[in-house]
């Protein structure tokens, strides 16, 4: 719990009383619904009978009991799927798929990942379950979306990342050794569709308050990633110009990029001549600030290849930290490059409180990375850790549907919830 939602402890969260059906799985859908739960809905995360969510096999690592042991639940798992509710129900099966039909009913919104078409087959996509529910936002989430000739086929990060630029642009230049298409060290593209998807759900609710009337949301990740090259997305529409891969530079701005110093490397992100003027103040150099080549970003993008390897002479000079005290202090942007345990080290993001810690079915001292959200009012909470398989299935029933143990007994009896054990 975060200090926001200790001194606040009393108010809701923004989203409660909004109920979230969740038919999605791996992280786009999940990261999404995840920040929803956070946010304070209900989400009830409907997973596959005896394998649930695929990510909870992808690991090691996998989460340690408090005696030490190893247990079935991934890392990659745990940190997507907090504030969420999960019962196994059996999509493939008739009275799998009406009791999701009875669930929709009650559900403000429903999110789902599979592909183009699975949902009609199981009764379950828009058309209709808005037939029984006017209100209900429906978030489907795909590679290629609803239409287009690639609608069809199945869409997965790391080929989107390359198929939406992304590898195009990123990666040290093909010059250089080691230069050729690289991938982002996480699933970028599943992450922002996950948000993205996020914004057109609560503005769809936003719509729905005041109309009355749900809505079809469309989102694809190759959709999201072509948004996501932003300014680079922009310079190649308004010039004509393929932009390579410029590792760990910067497009337009020189010097924008990490430098070797005497003992390691930092980040250098000058973003405007003054900052300039102070860097070269800093370096001992401020003719090179005064010197027209140089003294505006347009020339120094211009003669990057010239400017660079002097600047490069000039950090090796000092040591790491001599550089970050002295850029500070002077206002130049600048930062390390931190190995994660010196990130979950760091005082800021310690006094942020990004790091959580959730009382977890199976270890009640679970730390995982928190919510970067912060609110005055309605701060996130984490009320739920991530669930274990079908941890809630009667609890949902009851809650949602109002059954009672005889109706569950016969759902399960008729195969709604996979094969009796």
């Amino acid at each position: 719990m975060t200090a926001a939602s200790q001194r606040h402890p009393e108010l809701p969260g923004a989203l409660q009383g909004v109920r979230v059906l969740d038919l999605s799985r791996v992280l786009a859908g999940p990261w999404c619904t995840q920040t929803l739960g956070d946010l304070g809905a209900d989400v009830v995360k409907v997973e596959r009978p005896g394998r649930g969510d695929d990510t909870r096999g992808w690991g090691p690592p996998f989460l340690k009991d408090a005696s030490g042991q190893e247990t079935a639940e991934s890392a990659y798992y745990l940190g997507a799927n907090r504030n969420k509710r999960s019962v196994a129900i059996d999509l493939a099966h008739p009275a799998g798929q009406a009791v999701v039909r009875a669930l929709a009913a009650q559900a403000d919104v429903l999110v789902e990942n599979y592909k183009v078409g699975d949902m009609a087959r199981y009764g379950l996509d828009f058309a209709s379950l808005s037939a029984a529910n006017p209100r209900l936002v429906y978030c489907s989430i795909t590679g290629f979306g609803q239409t287009g000739p690639y609608r069809e086929r199945a869409g997965y990060d790391y080929a989107i990342q390359g198929m939406g630029g992304l590898m195009s642009i990123t990666g040290e230049r093909d010059d250089r050794p080691g230069g050729g298409p690289q991938k982002v060290g996480v699933a970028v593209a599943d992450l922002f569709t996950g948000l993205y998807s996020t914004v057109a759900i609560l503005a769809a609710l936003r719509h729905r308050d005041a109309s009355g009337e749900g809505q079809h949301i469309d989102m694809a990740l190759l959709d999201t990633q072509v948004a996501m090259l932003a300014n680079l997305g922009a310079n190649y529409l308004v010039s004509g110009q393929v932009p390579g891969r410029a590792g760990n530079a910067h497009q337009n701005i020189v010097p924008y990029q990490t430098f070797e110093t005497a003992d390691g490397h930092i980040i250098l992100a000058v973003g405007n001549d003054g900052q300039f003027a102070k860097f070269c103040e800093i370096a001992g150099r401020p003719e090179v600030a005064r010197d027209a080549r140089y003294a505006t970003n347009a020339e120094r993008v211009r003669r990057r290849d010239e400017l660079v390897p002097q600047l490069a002479e000039w950090m090796r000079e000092r040591r790491r930290d001599d550089w970050l005290a002295a850029l500070e202090a002077a206002g130049v942007p600048c930062g390390p490059i931190n190995r994660l345990d010196q990130v979950f080290a760091d005082p800021q993001v310690a006094a942020r409180e990004m790091v959580q810690t959730q009382n977890h079915p199976l270890a009640p001292e679970l730390r995982l990375v928190a919510s970067p959200m912060k609110l005055s009012r309605t701060p996130p909470r984490t009320r739920r850790a991530p669930p274990l398989l079908d941890q809630h299935g009667a609890e949902v029933l009851a809650d949602w549907l109002a059954w009672d143990a005889e109706r569950f007994a016969e759902a399960r009896a008729a195969g709604a919830f996979g094969p009796a054990s």
